[in-house]
């Protein structure tokens, strides 16, 4: 049976977005906003005027863990 050919990279980051405040591609930066169960979710903000110009969630390769603490 042929093997399939794994894919050249994981993820792609962002380094260049539109802002529709500076109405141009924009250097951005990359902001953690939430931690889901089924991965976190971040935010791209533009490095001159801090407007969100994209998102993005990646999903976390693990199993989610439920942590509980007994009480006495």
């Amino acid at each position: 049976m042929p093997q399939k050919p794994k894919p050249s990279f994981e993820q792609l980051e962002a380094s260049l977005l539109y802002c529709p405040r500076c109405r141009q591609a924009m250097p951005v930066r990359k902001k953690l906003l939430l931690i889901l169960p089924h991965g976190s979710k971040f935010e791209y903000l533009c490095t001159t005027c801090s407007s969100t110009c994209g998102d993005k969630i990646e999903p976390d390769e693990r199993k989610p863990r439920v942590l509980m603490q007994g009480f006495l």
